[in-house]
């Protein structure tokens, strides 16, 4: 089964340095501190391009992940797109979008995925897609405030 959702975070800051920002290896890995993401292959800090991977190390629900994700479609400043090529998942898309909103920017990230393991990962959707919901959000807020409370 393929699960998919979308956010819309506002951000109060122009489409290029949100685009920007979204891009950058380190700012995504210190929005992802409480999980203790960290690159450890492919492009691990500054900007990630068009062709590009980057292998991300975390914790999630007490175990080590392990995901290498490369940028698929990119047209700057308003779309880009990274899939999963090795990882936990069946299939994982997330496209992010850029929208000029007023004197900021509209940042709506659709995602779309698939665990693995038959009818055991189907199960397990019911926890991913709200726990990757909430990674989301947390790191949109780094985005466009700097580091997150850690109640969220």
């Amino acid at each position: 089964m393929t699960v998919e959702f979308e956010c819309r975070t506002p951000l109060a800051m122009p489409v290029e340095e949100a685009f920007a920002r979204s891009l950058d290896i380190d700012v995504h890995a210190a929005s992802m501190a409480r999980s203790r993401e960290r690159a450890i292959g492919g492009v691990t800090s500054g900007s990630i391009g068009l062709g590009e991977e980057v292998t991300w190390r975390a914790w999630h629900f007490g175990v080590p992940i392990r995901m290498t994700s490369r940028i698929t479609e990119l047209e700057a400043p308003h779309w880009f797109v990274d899939e999963q090529v090795r990882g936990p998942f069946r299939s994982f898309r997330h496209e992010h979008a850029f929208v000029a909103d007023g004197n900021g920017t509209l940042m709506i990230d659709h995602v779309v995925f698939e665990a693995p393991l038959g009818g055991l990962g189907r199960a397990a959707e019911a926890f991913i897609g709200p726990h990757l919901v909430r990674l989301i959000e947390r790191r949109n807020a780094y985005l466009g405030n700097g580091p997150v409370p850690e109640g969220r």
